[in-house]
């Protein structure tokens, strides 16, 4: 059956994430069976507005089996395949809804590196997210609500509310938050099991407000390269490369992590952190304002955006938003701020900017609720 809410979220897709227009040519990446309702209604639209869609399918269960066998020329051949495409394509989007999150788990870590470097690299963080337009999202099967322990009716009302909110008028609550950032050298953060300080100074500030990820709502820079020092102590598990990370603490010092630890994987989160040089220090620091996202599912894309939360992410900086920090790795980890989460502060040059994950300012705290984002069409 039809669901007339992924109508709705395919010409928002389209009309306003990629801002399509005719004679355009679209690449389109399906992941997962279940996306394949949504998919169409994104075909059929996109041809209707006179948009050449290109459109593959893929997920982790055919992934693993590439990843898993491919020699280095092979991994090259396909990248070249890719890379060509993309070159054509006037935007990329990505719709992911793979069965199994964890089917790469298996994989050896080396092999997954190399299919970094080779492929993901050079087609998605040099051309895709430099050169083109794009946007990614998640589509709401099963397997996601049991990663958010919900019912998958449940997380499908969830997922329409969160990913078809009016994000005309979240652009527009964001620029308060982009001009504050834009006047700010020092941050300073604090909070169980964290004591931050660095700098964001001259850095550019970036509103995320759907035109690159659904769902959105964070607000981004860097951090300058090596002002880092402090510990945090993310709150919020993390799903990556087929793991999921619990509790995972940083020390730095001058903007590189000298000491990490997690609950469990411990090993593994420091082979991950010495990819190369760059993984050992910050590309992004981001505020996360969507007020329909109020609790972790293990999905990066919904987690980051979290009202009350921020992330600070080792690895890869972006072009938008440069520190000089160069990574094949950029993992984006949550903390949560509000007080069912056990409560934290960020200050801006000495001003506390927000506690408990409320904004200090009542008139930003408003402009970001859900009574003012929500959609009018559902």
């Amino acid at each position: 059956m039809k669901d007339k809410r992924n109508e709705i979220l395919a010409r928002q897709l389209i009309e306003y994430s990629c801002d399509m227009k005719k004679g355009e040519i679209l690449y389109l990446e399906i992941k997962g069976k279940e996306t394949l309702e949504l998919g169409k209604e994104i075909i059929r639209i996109a041809t209707e507005c006179g948009v050449t869609p290109f459109w593959f399918y893929s997920d982790e269960s055919l992934t693993r089996h590439w990843i898993g066998n491919a020699n280095e020329d092979q991994l090259k051949t396909q990248a070249e395949l890719h890379l060509d495409l993309m070159k054509r394509a006037d935007a990329y989007m990505g719709l992911r809804g793979s069965d199994n999150p964890f089917d790469l788990a298996d994989i050896d870590q080396k092999k997954i590196e190399l299919h970094n470097q080779i492929f993901y690299k050079p087609v998605h963080l040099e051309e895709r997210v430099k050169r083109t337009r794009w946007v990614v999202l998640r589509y709401p099967n099963n397997a996601m609500a049991q990663l958010a322990e919900t019912s998958q009716e449940q997380f499908e009302n969830f997922y329409y509310d969160v990913c078809c909110l009016d994000y005309g008028r979240m652009s527009e609550a964001q620029n308060g938050l982009v001009k504050l950032m834009a006047q700010t050298d020092k941050v300073e953060i604090k909070g169980p099991g964290t004591d931050l300080t660095f700098s964001i100074k001259d850095i550019p500030i970036v509103k995320c407000d759907g035109t690159r990820n659904i769902p959105d709502g964070e607000v981004y820079t860097a951090p300058v390269r090596d002002s880092i020092n402090g510990v945090i102590t993310y709150n919020t598990p993390s799903l990556y490369q087929g793991t999921v990370f619990n509790k995972i603490s940083f020390t730095f010092e001058s903007g590189k992590i000298v000491k990490a630890s997690a609950e469990a994987h411990s090993e593994k989160l420091n082979k991950i952190l010495d990819t190369d040089p760059g993984a050992r220090f910050v590309g992004e620091f981001a505020i996360g304002v969507n007020p329909f996202i109020m609790h972790p599912m293990k999905d990066t894309l919904f987690d980051e955006k979290i009202a009350g939360s921020f992330h600070l992410t080792p690895g890869q900086c972006y072009d938008e938003a440069p520190n000089g920090n160069d990574s094949t790795i950029h993992w984006d980890l949550v903390l949560i701020q509000r007080e069912d989460y056990g409560g934290g502060e960020i200050w801006f040059d000495g001003k506390l900017i927000r506690k408990n994950g409320i904004f200090t300012d009542d008139k930003m705290e408003k402009a970001f609720s859900a009574e003012n984002l929500r959609s009018r069409e559902l």
